[in-house]
């Protein structure tokens, strides 16, 4: 895994190894994340990245907001509760020098703080089969910012919630990136 584009271009991300088989991590590929970014940045949704407030929820490696920040997103909230999780996302942190721009929350997204000011991007990657999408987002709400952008990974394709349309959908092999716009 590496960093794809931006200021942090090419840089390796702490391998996973064989971490702890309870942790669930199964990292967005570098084609995926090129990909959904791609999308992203591609025009359609103007510009979320320069500048954001990014929400990363079930963040397992960081990879995702980290790709974030290298292509000019403000700050990241990186949300995970497991050990080895928060090992590598700390460790990423630490690997690309971006501490001042990061904030890692060891808690269940349905226990959060209330936070500091509402994100414009939230990523959503929940361990597959296990409905805790829907849960993140409703427990989250308060994090997200009026017209944010969310991109959620999972499994299967995903009906957009109360409160948000779905303004695009992509499968990448086994997994399907349903992006979502919150009510304004």
């Amino acid at each position: 895994m590496r960093i794809i584009a931006g200021t942090h271009r090419g840089t390796a991300l702490t391998a996973v190894g064989k971490g702890d088989a309870s942790a669930h991590l199964r990292p967005t590929t570098d084609r995926v994340r090129e990909s959904l970014f791609n999308v992203l940045q591609g025009g359609r949704f103007g510009d979320p990245i320069s500048g954001a407030k990014v929400l990363d929820l079930f963040a397992g490696t960081g990879a995702l907001g980290l790709e974030a920040l290298s292509r000019g997103a403000a700050y990241v909230t990186f949300v995970d509760n497991g050990r080895v999780a928060q090992k590598l996302i700390r460790a990423n942190i630490a690997k690309l020098r971006r501490a001042d721009d990061c904030t890692v929350l060891d808690a269940p997204v349905d226990r959060l703080p209330p936070p500091a000011s509402r994100c414009d991007l939230i990523f959503l990657d929940p361990p597959y089969g296990q409905n805790l999408g829907m849960t993140a987002l409703e427990a989250t709400q308060d994090w997200i910012a009026p017209g944010a952008l969310v991109i959620w990974e999972e499994a299967t394709a995903q009906l957009p919630p109360p409160g948000f349309t779905a303004e695009d959908q992509r499968r990448y092999g086994d997994t399907w990136v349903t992006i979502l716009k919150a009510a304004t």
